[in-house]
């Protein structure tokens, strides 16, 4: 399965109207400016809804009336269930039983029927295989699509649009890879650079080695819910490895700095998966440099976390 730029293209095309055309927001950090795309305002909060949308719009009729499965731990769970919703089709969602209530809510929210598993000990995609067998339904992974990674290189192609010229850096939160992959698509002129947590940096350790590297089974605990993906995909893989993306990792505690960054300084709510790219440039582990865009890649966060890292009452 191979994904191509003019992919990207024709993705952003179907999608349009479908999603948001989020800011690019200017911004400085250690005396540079550089960019902030804003996924965490796109609808759903997050934006996964691209490659959901992409994803769902291509199925036939018949696979829409026999419904969709995903799995995520609520992002992309989110995405696939307003997309459903607003295509009329069926959604099943398997989530992490330790998934953040806000998200399960937005997901329940929109139709979409939930089953819940042990991420320590059970396999989501083992889990959405059967039923898919079961039900007859047509699974719609987070990333390891090739319709997922072009929609949601629709990002790329907005940065280009609001610059009005390629960007030198494009710093990117990973979990699967499905954004960085299309953003490295779509922005073929621009470095990339993967950011994960700590534990969970195993597209960094794939890069690094030339082979996809899975996530140890040790893996500390970390904010970022939204990036415990264990292991990437060949498509993603294949394409950063391509591009010669690199990759880095931050702390928690970086990350909750960029979490009081995004908010003090722009008014945005960012959850922690969807600062990590932003604490990499805060932490100067990444430098900025003259036309660096960031990715806030979601807002799905619980009032009370965002409260206490911001320093207020809940």
């Amino acid at each position: 399965m191979t994904v191509s730029r003019d992919d990207v293209i024709a993705a952003a095309g179907r999608i349009a109207g479908a999603v948001e055309r989020t800011p690019l927001l200017a911004s400085e950090v250690r005396g540079q400016q550089l960019w902030l795309k804003c996924e965490c305002v796109q609808t759903g909060g997050a934006f996964k809804l691209r490659g959901a949308t992409n994803r769902l719009l291509l199925l036939s009729p018949e696979e829409r009336t026999r419904g969709v499965i995903a799995f995520s731990s609520g992002n992309h769970a989110q995405g696939v269930a307003i997309a459903a919703h607003r295509l009329g089709i069926p959604a099943v969602i398997v989530m992490p039983a330790d998934a953040p209530a806000i998200k399960v809510a937005g997901t329940r929210a929109h139709g979409a029927e939930i089953i819940f598993y042990d991420r320590r000990r059970e396999s989501r995609e083992a889990i959405a295989a059967k039923l898919a067998d079961e039900r007859g339904g047509t699974v719609v992974p987070s990333f390891d699509d090739p319709a997922i990674v072009a929609g949601q290189g629709s990002v790329g192609l907005e940065i280009l649009e609001q610059l009005g010229e390629p960007p030198r850096r494009i710093a990117i939160s990973t979990g699967g890879g499905g954004l960085a992959a299309g953003i490295a698509l779509a922005c073929p002129d621009a470095a990339i650079t993967c950011v994960e947590p700590e534990g969970w940096d195993d597209m960094a350790r794939s890069l690094t080695g030339g082979e996809i590297v899975p996530v140890a089974a040790d893996a500390p605990p970390t904010l970022c819910d939204a990036l415990q993906t264990p292991r990437v995909s060949p498509i993603t893989f294949s394409i950063l490895h391509a591009r010669n993306a690199t990759a880095l990792a931050v702390t928690d505690a970086e990350v909750e700095d960029a979490v009081r960054f995004a908010w003090a300084n722009h008014d945005l709510t960012v959850e922690p998966g969807g600062a990590v790219a932003l604490a990499a440039l805060l932490s100067g582990k990444l430098a900025p440099e003259p036309g660096t865009v960031a990715i806030l890649s979601g807002g799905n966060i619980d009032p009370a976390l965002h409260a206490r890292i911001i320093g207020k009452a809940a």
